[in-house]
């Protein structure tokens, strides 16, 4: 697929999950769930929102910035870079996350279940040379 039918795939959705609450679109398949992450923009300052499979790990969420296996790191992470402070939404539920890297020790302990979760995620690390950490979005309490 071009950068332009994934941006299109992208929009639409985003759009779909939003009308539908998560119905139908939350999932990609094995089980794998998938989040509205709203990040600001580092360069523009607008609110950028971008559909992610993710991982839930306790009262936490991981997702990964693999950019689909492409050298370079997707746009959402280098603005959670920026500003870690930003927007989740889960099915029907929106909440306020903080992101961060998770530590060495926390990867450690993470990153099997995360491969095994999302096998997708082992082949993209052995594609890149860039470092790919996982991100933890801690503190969703529930917004209205």
């Amino acid at each position: 697929m071009s950068r332009r039918d994934w941006r299109f795939f992208g929009r639409l959705h985003t759009n779909l999950y939003k009308r539908l609450g998560g119905r139908l679109v939350g999932t990609v398949g094995l089980g794998r769930k998938v989040l509205l992450l709203t990040t600001t923009g580092r360069k523009s300052g607008k609110q950028r929102t971008t559909p992610l499979v993710y991982m839930p790990h306790g009262d936490d969420v991981i997702i990964y910035p693999s950019n689909g296996g492409k050298e370079s790191p997707p746009a959402w992470w280098l603005n959670l870079q920026t500003t870690p402070s930003a927007t989740i939404q889960i099915g029907k539920e929106t909440r306020q996350i903080q992101a961060r890297p998770a530590t060495p020790a926390e990867y450690a302990q993470i990153w099997p279940k995360a491969e095994s979760y999302n096998p997708h995620w082992r082949d993209y690390s052995k594609k890149v040379t860039r470092p790919l950490p996982l991100i933890i979005l801690e503190g969703h309490s529930p917004t209205p």
